[in-house]
């Protein structure tokens, strides 16, 4: 995906414009948890750092995120440091996160579960 594109995607994403990418979009918003809405997005695009996370993920604790995912689930991020203007526009020390290309099976079949778990709970109480 070309990166004007994925802006765009962003974009129609956080305005709630769900005509760019209807399946993404939808994904997205049904997340049973923030762990799935997090994953969700780690997989359809290439990284996240902790000031990004709040607008594109809802996820204000995304440091704290990462080390779940990592230890529960057996994926691997990668950690890249970085300085990023923080909320009054001072460089701030950070780290964007990547889901490596090796934990994209891995992370189809958590994904999987995690929605299939919720389904199955909607189901039982219906």
């Amino acid at each position: 995906m070309k990166k004007a594109t994925i802006l765009e995607e962003k974009r129609s994403l956080s305005q709630g414009n769900t005509t760019t990418s209807g399946t993404l979009a939808a994904l997205l918003e049904t997340a049973p948890t923030k762990i799935a809405r997090v994953l969700v997005y780690f997989h359809n695009f290439e990284s996240l750092n902790r000031f990004e996370a709040p607008t594109w993920v809802g996820d204000t604790s995304l440091n704290s995120t990462i080390p779940v995912l990592e230890n529960s689930y057996c994926l691997t991020f990668e950690h890249l440091p970085e300085k990023s203007p923080n909320n009054w526009g001072e460089p701030c020390d950070c780290n964007r996160y990547r889901l490596l290309e090796s934990s994209f099976a891995l992370a189809d079949k958590v994904l999987t579960l995690m929605f299939n778990r919720t389904a199955k709970r909607q189901k039982v109480a219906a």
